[in-house]
């Protein structure tokens, strides 16, 4: 075998704490190496070409590449090695970036481990085989988990790219967290007046199928043939029939089930249309409050409804539908109050969350536009904001920044000052971070313009004194503490994963952090692809983020996906895991541990139950390979055989220091 080995500096990222030149020229001694050199910038073009040329000069047979993280640059130079002729699996990277020379500062110790990598490199390549991809047909189909407005954008541009969209949305009408908001920032638009005809045209699209207040039951196959079962909830009314007219909510009784889109603020019929522009403007009745469920008695709305609509016997629908990619924009949750209890959350009926103020100064919200106290009804004259109520908190585990708070504590607060011109309107503020385009103007604009006070300091203690609630903090630029008689005390809580987030990644089988968000492939270069191929994330769903933000990763993630089917076939990966047949035992452990579900039973000819695997749904990871008890199951490019010969090559060279 003919094995040629490239040693990059990256400027000073490797060079700086790596001798990459002492690296190429021992590598020069290896078995099998014919070939090595350094160079400055190994993935720049004039590297690459540099590496075809030896390839054609020398006859390679394989390539080294030590450079910096497989992560970054491995396809890049599997295409080059198949541009010059290569199989573009005769190739081994070994990372001696962030493995030598962003963890050390001794640079001899750094190039000795870096040397040792690629001696590693080189017997792994040298047991490398050819493997080749094989294809398949894709269903040029979509489905969009989420109808907010980053899954409303996907699910448009997908469709005005030809393709079919199935729009799966949990609640009853798409419009996600944007239909609950008064107005958005830095312009201070109506917000339904922005999302509203989007609503529509996702509606009316005749390339897109919506199912509302239903959710995935199961995600089965592969990128390009994904099987999904969606729970079609019951309304207990049937959608064909009903009209929206709302007679049904007039002579509901009752009245006090929890209103969600209203986040609580005041209750509502057991049976609603969520809001005026909801889509499908449809009613739906809630069981848990509904006399007739609870008490088995009562049928008015069945009564009233002009269309005979109501059916208190619907059950679930499970429906199937057949796709080839899968875009994921579930949005996000907000923390449960409860949990701030220095704040009094809670405890307190005018201690509010940035949502319920929201609705409050929302003309379809439950207060029809005025601010009032919850406690009384009264409009308050002294308003506190308080930010970062329960993000970058350590305490509860909750470090990050929610992205968005700045902003909209100061549209609420300019929002105050219009809706009660006489009122005092303060902000509790750690530091105030304002990225986007006009964001830092409309900060400033709250402050300089309507006279918002904002102090910079902490909430150390929120308790009711009288009719009023006093909110005690430290303002640190005077350096002292202050109290503060509010009237109403709006608290900007954490953004978190969206409800149900980590049962819906063991759906998909893809990966979140410990918070909760998904985990995109790469943050830099791939930051709306996940480890799982043909399954994208768009919006809040990957972390905090405000409109703008979503609106354009939906539109990324539905790119991906136009790309993805610019192809009648797709090609699969062959670095996949193989059964070996006569060495299975039929334990079948492996089909416990595949997180993919890509190992099934299959029946020999003379009756024994073997493991196969489908390679269409490998991953690679294999997990399956390291529980296998006898063996039997071997990753292609990462055999046992393969491990053991960078093994050996690392003993050997502890060998040759120990006995130099």
């Amino acid at each position: 075998m003919r094995i040629g080995v490239f040693v990059c500096h990256c400027g000073t990222n490797i060079g700086g704490m790596v001798d990459s030149h002492q690296v190429a020229e021992e590598a020069k001694q290896f078995p099998h190496v014919v070939y090595a050199t350094d160079y400055l910038y190994t993935c720049s073009e004039p590297g690459q070409q540099e590496i075809q040329e030896a390839i054609k000069g020398h006859a390679l047979d394989g390539v080294v590449v030590a450079a910096c993280s497989p992560r970054m640059h491995e396809n890049t130079f599997r295409r080059t090695i198949e541009r010059a002729g290569l199989n573009r699996y005769m190739f081994e990277m070994a990372n001696i970036r962030e493995h030598c020379s962003w963890i050390g500062e001794n640079k001899e110790a750094n190039t000795r481990k870096a040397i040792e990598l690629v001696r590693m490199a080189v017997a792994k390549v040298a047991n490398n085989v050819h493997l080749h991809s094989s294809l398949f047909d894709v269903n040029k189909r979509v489905l969009v988990i989420g109808g907010g407005v980053a899954g409303m954008q996907a699910a448009l541009d997908c469709a005005d790219g030809g393709l079919d969209v199935i729009l799966v949305e949990k609640k009853s009408s798409i419009g996600g967290r944007m239909a609950q908001l008064d107005k958005t920032f830095p312009t201070v638009d109506c917000s339904i007046c922005i999302l509203g005809p989007k609503m529509v045209d996702v509606a009316q699209h005749d390339n897109i199928k919506l199912y509302t207040y239903a959710e995935i039951e199961e995600i089965a196959g592969y990128v390009g043939n994904y099987t999904a079962r969606i729970r079609k909830k019951t309304p207990y009314v049937d959608w064909a029939k009903c009209t929206g007219c709302g007679l049904c909510m007039e002579k509901c009784p009752s009245k006090q089930s929890f209103d969600y889109h209203n986040e609580g603020i005041t209750p509502t019929t057991a049976i609603n249309i969520p809001f005026p522009q909801a889509i499908p403007k449809k009613a739906k009745i809630d069981p848990e409050y509904c006399r007739q469920f609870t008490k088995g008695k009562c049928g008015v709305c069945a009564k009233v409804c002009p269309v005979g609509a109501i059916n208190y016997e619907m059950e679930d629908e499970i429906i199937t539908e057949e796709v080839g990619a899968i875009i994921v924009a579930t949005g996000y949750g907000l923390l449960n109050i409860e949990e701030l209890g220095e704040y009094g959350a809670g405890r307190y009926p005018d201690v509010i969350t940035g949502i319920q103020y929201e609705r409050m100064l929302n003309a379809s919200g439950p207060t029809q536009g005025h601010v009032q106290r919850p406690s009384d009804g009264e409009e308050p004259k002294r308003v506190v904001f308080i930010s970062c109520a329960g993000s970058r908190d350590v305490s509860l585990g909750r470090p990050y920044c929610s992205n968005f708070c700045c902003m909209y504590i100061a549209k609420q607060a300019i929002l105050t000052k219009d809706h009660i011109p006489n009122s005092d309107v303060y902000v509790f503020y750690i530091d105030i971070r304002s990225p986007g385009k006009g964001y830092e103007e409309f900060t400033r604009r709250a402050q300089e313009e309507y006279g918002v006070q904002y102090i910079r300091g902490r909430v150390s203690r929120v308790f009711p004194k009288g009719k009023r609630i006093v909110v005690r903090g430290v303002d640190t630029l005077l350096g002292g503490q202050m109290e503060i008689e509010a009237d109403l005390v709006v608290l900007a809580t954490a953004a978190t994963a969206a409800p149900g987030a980590e049962e819906l990644a063991e759906k998909l089988r893809i990966s979140y952090d410990g918070y909760g968000f998904y985990m995109e492939s790469h943050p830099k270069l791939r930051p709306v692809e996940t480890n799982t191929s043909g399954v994208f994330l768009a919006g809040a769903c990957q972390g905090p983020k405000d409109i703008p933000a979503s609106v354009g990763q939906g539109s990324a993630a539905a790119s991906k996906v136009l790309a993805l089917f610019s192809k009648d076939q797709l090609a699969s990966d062959p670095q996949i895991a193989l059964v070996n047949e006569r060495r299975c035992i039929g334990c079948f452990k492996c089909v416990d541990t595949c997180p993919f579900g890509a190992i099934e039973e299959k029946e020999l000819r003379d009756g024994q139950k073997v493991a196969h695997v489908i390679e269409t749904v490998c991953q690679g990871c294999g997990l399956c390979t390291s529980t296998c008890p006898p063996g039997a199951i071997q990753l292609q490019q990462c055999t046992d055989n393969q491990i053991i010969a960078e093994v050996e090559a690392l003993c050997q060279a502890w060998r040759e220091r120990s006995s130099g």
